[in-house]
């Protein structure tokens, strides 16, 4: 066997339709696309959405609401997690590169501390935002609060 022997399996190559060639051809005259309509003309491409002159979907249906650009995503990090990252890597300061160290955020993620758990550590936490409760828990434990940009 060589490579000049190769051929497609049988029955998997067919002759495509040659349209427009002639009344002998069968596929002659309206080219398989029937008598007159927006169908049969060339250059027909059917609108996104189109059908068939009924006032589309996409715009029978009301829009609502909008999409702020502004909103700050940040992701959600608790008490508890912080004491079991600090007691588990050993560490007294908190900080993204920490977080993310450990897998709980992303490289790019804003990171907001929560007041949900307890917390025994002496730590110095760096985050983007902090809620009242985790503020409070942390400085109970003469903890350190720092806000980054």
């Amino acid at each position: 066997m060589d490579l000049s022997s190769l051929k497609p399996a049988k029955g998997s190559v067919k002759n495509r339709k040659r349209l427009g060639r002639g009344q002998g051809s069968g596929y002659g005259g309206t080219s398989t696309r029937g008598h007159k309509g927006h169908k049969s003309r060339s250059g027909y491409k059917r609108k996104i959405g189109f059908e068939g002159g009924q006032m589309p979907l996409i715009r029978r249906i009301p829009k609502f609401g909008f999409k702020n650009r502004n909103k700050v995503q940040y992701k959600p990090i608790n008490l508890w997690l912080l004491q079991k990252i600090a007691e588990t890597k050993n560490v007294n300061k908190i900080d993204p590169q920490v977080l993310k160290e450990a897998g709980v955020i992303s490289k790019n993620d804003k990171v907001k501390i929560l007041g949900d758990g307890q917390l025994t550590a002496t730590l110095e936490v760096h985050a983007h935002a902090f809620s009242k409760s985790a503020i409070d828990a942390i400085e109970a434990n003469k903890g350190k609060v720092v806000v980054l940009k």
